[in-house]
């Protein structure tokens, strides 16, 4: 049974206040508890229907704590407006932050992302295209977030997502001559432009781009060029998308 108090805690994770002081977040939806109990992080707490503990009852014993709970019972402690079988308090990941991390390798940044659903997406993209470290700036949202959770579909147990001084970073990374690549309106044509191996790739805020204190910090400026015909095309793109344009780029080039 899912007590109304543990129901209470788990709807306290909405809030990022909460989070941060717990060291916890939610997950949910079955394929992503799933995720979550074979990942190497821990589960504090598993609140899952018989069916759900049936079917997965190898994996299911990870969790610190199993709660054998009704539909009605996940319904009433869920976030979401059409609960499955699972929910799962997680304790967030430990990553510590070395610049020495970024030396070797592609590495993406995030210059103040707002919308959730855009981070999500990000970190799944970035799962996807390899890339094992996320920087962000402080002011982006948190990825914590149960929206940026849904939307990252399990990658954010994966990915190594870190928030910290951005600009101090990337100063550090060019004096190091790590090229940092940051995505402009007037910037080079990408596909045409000389893309290393290793480097930084900054993308920026939703509705103003890289802000100009992150600017100064941009060796290589790139530009997703629009092929539409006679200038009737979008004058922009939504920035997962050109996220995962500019990655996709990247590894095919190296």
């Amino acid at each position: 049974m899912l007590s109304k108090n543990k129901i209470k805690f788990i709807q306290s994770l909405a809030r990022k206040k909460n989070r941060e002081a717990e060291k916890l977040f939610l997950v949910e939806g079955d394929k992503m508890v799933v995720e979550a109990l074979e990942s190497s992080l821990s589960v504090r707490l598993l609140a899952a229907t018989d069916d759900f503990l049936a079917t997965n009852s190898r994996i299911a014993r990870k969790a610190a704590e199993v709660v054998d709970a009704t539909a009605e019972e996940i319904r009433k402690a869920s976030l979401l407006q059409s609960p499955q079988h699972a929910l799962a308090v997680v304790e967030m990941p430990q990553t510590g932050f070395e610049q020495s991390m970024l030396t070797s390798q592609l590495s993406l940044a995030l210059d103040f992302i707002q919308d959730p659903g855009n981070l999500g997406t990000i970190i799944r993209l970035a799962d996807w295209f390899g890339i094992e470290h996320l920087l962000c700036s402080e002011n982006t949202v948190d990825c914590f977030n149960p929206k940026v959770i849904q939307a990252s579909m399990g990658a954010i147990f994966r990915v190594k997502v870190h928030y910290l001084n951005l600009p101090e970073v990337l100063k550090k990374a060019q004096t190091e001559k790590l090229p940092v690549y940051g995505a402009f309106l007037e910037g080079e044509n990408i596909y045409e432009h000389n893309l290393g191996k290793a480097g930084i790739l900054v993308m920026g805020n939703e509705g103003n781009g890289i802000s100009p204190e992150v600017e100064q910090t941009v060796t290589d400026k790139i530009h997703i060029p629009s092929f539409a015909t006679n200038g009737t095309g979008s004058e922009s793109l939504n920035v997962s998308m050109a996220t995962g344009i500019c990655l996709s780029e990247f590894r095919r080039r190296n």
